[in-house]
């Protein structure tokens, strides 16, 4: 290292050093390094809100301990007049921690209706390029607990079911790359708290206050919850034992894929004999999606309307045949045969 680099290394450790000196941040740090627990080189996920500040000051400390390698990306959707300019200010402050924020451009035709979720779907591919390119594949992300409160409302209003309810996890795997939440524990305001410590400014998006968006209605929501005593910590509570049921039947949709299907190595195709669809009505559903997903090739599930309908034939026709999900089922006697639709 050169003595320029040495000498900007050190008065990035001083830097950090000095913040962990306040006990609450040095809390909130150690909360950090414990959920965390990786190993390897990771990228962080940079939208110069205090949400991501905070981690990109948490996540420096920590691969700074561990010896690690870490990137950081922010992505400038064009979605904005001034989102140019905001990006070239959340590159100026991360120079605080000496990190280098790479910005990644969202170029071509924008959309006019589901904004947010086109542009989060977006944000992941160029994050995701990147991270293959740079062989390195963790994203950290910096999704929090009310993030995952908020999630459950927005899944409840889409007609989840359980499994879609609680799938906010901490680690999720998303084309070959992890997707890792480390700060689902942390509240708002603990981040907040760190960013205004440590930077002392942050990006403010105003869609956050455009009622337009569904989870800016499901935030005031949940605002007014706590006006009635809804208590975040024992909400965050229940949506962990609704994790703990969901595990269990995932544990016995395992058990009936393992027992009642085979699948064939030469024809690439999967038999499902009588007994895989007389299992409860969730364990038959779940392993049924798991099936067309698998054999289909891809990545996001069969909507679950179709499989209910699908379900609906399967049981209610001697002989079917049917296309759904990239594959065709057939239904001969009393077993389901799923192959890759050619």
């Amino acid at each position: 290292m050169s003595p320029k680099n040495l000498n900007v290394s050190n008065k990035t450790h001083k830097f950090l050093l000095n913040k962990l000196k306040d006990k609450q941040t040095s809390k909130i740090y150690n909360q950090f390094e414990k959920n965390l627990k990786l190993n390897e080189d990771f990228i962080i996920a940079v939208s110069g809100g205090p949400d991501s500040l905070a981690l990109c000051f948490l996540s420096k400390i920590y691969s700074i301990k561990k010896h690690l390698k870490v990137k950081y990306l922010h992505v400038d959707h064009k979605l904005r007049n001034n989102s140019t300019i905001e990006a070239k200010f959340v590159k100026l402050l991360l120079k605080k921690l000496s990190a280098n924020l790479e910005i990644l451009t969202w170029l071509g035709k924008k959309p006019k209706s589901n904004i947010q979720s086109v542009a989060r779907d977006k944000r992941y591919e160029l994050m995701i390029n990147k991270a293959k390119k740079l062989k390195i594949n963790n994203i950290l992300l910096g999704h929090h607990k009310d993030d995952f409160i908020e999630n459950f409302f927005i899944r409840i209003l889409r007609g989840s079911g359980l499994n879609g309810m609680i799938s906010f996890d901490q680690k999720t795997n998303l084309h070959n790359i992890n997707l890792i939440r480390p700060l689902l524990k942390f509240s708002k305001e603990n981040l907040e708290y760190i960013t205004k410590k440590v930077f002392k400014n942050y990006i403010e998006d105003p869609s956050n206050k455009n009622d337009e968006f569904k989870r800016v209605k499901i935030r005031k929501f949940i605002k007014n919850l706590e006006l009635e005593g809804l208590d975040k910590d024992k909400f965050y509570l229940t949506i962990k034992n609704l994790k703990f049921a969901n595990e269990s039947i995932k544990y016995f949709v395992e058990k009936n894929l393992k027992e009642n299907s085979t699948i064939s190595n030469i024809n690439g195709f999967v038999i499902l004999n009588k007994n895989f669809f007389l299992q409860p009505e969730e364990v038959v559903f779940r392993s049924l999606t798991e099936v067309l997903k698998t054999v289909g090739k891809k990545y996001y599930p069969v909507r679950g309307k179709k499989i209910n309908n699908l379900l609906y034939q399967i049981k209610n026709h001697n002989s079917l045949m049917a296309t759904l999900g990239n594959c065709v089922i057939k239904k001969v006697n009393n077993s389901v045969i799923v192959s890759k639709e050619r």
